[in-house]
């Protein structure tokens, strides 16, 4: 079977494991943990069913993965692509990775957002409420991922990006990328799991993977988690984040803003209540007398 009918079937299989994923409500060991995804490039084949998987299920634009030849050059997420698929030519042969938003555990997009449109949920992802959003735009700036955009085409715009598909795990079902996906190179669950499960591939095989997890500590910890079999700035990451978390960059300068606010003001106020207080009184239309006049007086 040549490449183009491999990635027909995978797309069927992927569509039809989207179109059966009747878990109904997901079981997880830790419910009161943080969910993400572990994504296994050495497992990844580059089919692109996650993200024809993103585009029909969101309404968004859906890919001709056959044809358009997008693998060629690495692409970025726009706001008509909330994932995307990148081919890296590597040591190790050519290795597909996918991207998406990142969801970390302490977002720079939520913390930069002034009115909490962007917002960090208990359960891990990361989403947006436009009923809040007054357009600021604070939260493209802040991510280190360079992951929200914005609807500069559209007469009502949106801030848009990946969440998770936090819609699907409300009614107990796995992101669409995940259950379209045929290799398993994508595994939802609970973070500790996903940690766990990292791990243990790499103890089990330290030859096929390069030990480290990407994601366990970049910029503090992120939802989705990464496993490589080269180092991961060949891929097309940032390996420059630290550990971290980006919000504490700011922490300082956000504990000041209150004084600003408020303290200033006050200040000039009793700055110009001092300046009165040093005028002369004088009498009624003293302001209109001579300088020998007021002597005289």
């Amino acid at each position: 079977m040549d490449r183009r009918g491999f990635l027909k079937t995978t797309l069927v299989a992927g569509t039809a494991a989207l179109a059966g994923d009747d878990l109904g409500a997901l079981e997880l060991r830790h419910p009161e943990e943080f969910v993400g995804v572990l994504v296994d490039t050495t497992r990844c084949i580059g089919c692109r069913a996650c993200e024809v998987a993103c585009g029909e299920t969101h309404d968004l634009f859906v890919p001709d993965v056959i044809n358009d030849g997008a693998l060629a050059t690495p692409r970025k997420t726009s706001e008509r692509q909330y994932t995307v698929v990148n081919k890296y030519e590597t040591e190790q042969g050519d290795i597909f990775v996918k991207r998406q938003c990142m969801h970390c555990h302490q977002a720079a997009c939520a913390t930069a957002c002034p009115t909490e449109a962007m917002h960090k949920t208990l359960k891990g992802p990361v989403t947006w409420d436009g009923d809040k959003c007054i357009g600021c735009r604070f939260c493209m700036i802040s991510c280190p991922f360079d992951v929200p955009k914005f609807e500069y085409n559209e007469w009502n715009p949106k801030l848009v990006k990946c969440t998770m598909c936090f819609e699907r795990q409300e009614k107990g079902l796995k992101p669409a990328c995940v259950s379209a996906c045929p290799t398993d190179a994508l595994q939802f669950g609970v973070q500790v799991d996903n940690l766990e499960i990292a791990r243990h591939r790499i103890y089990a095989h330290p030859d096929k993977y390069v030990h480290q997890i990407y994601g366990e500590h970049e910029a503090g910890g992120t939802g989705w988690l990464y496993l490589s079999a080269v180092p991961f700035d060949q891929i097309g990451f940032r390996t420059d984040l630290g550990r971290t978390p980006y919000p504490e960059y700011t922490r300082e300068f956000l504990y000041a803003v209150p004084a600003i606010l408020f303290g200033v003001p006050a200040f000039l106020l009793g700055l110009n209540a001092l300046a009165d207080h040093d005028k002369p009184t004088g009498g009624m239309g003293s302001e209109f007398l001579t300088g020998d006049e007021e002597a005289e007086r």
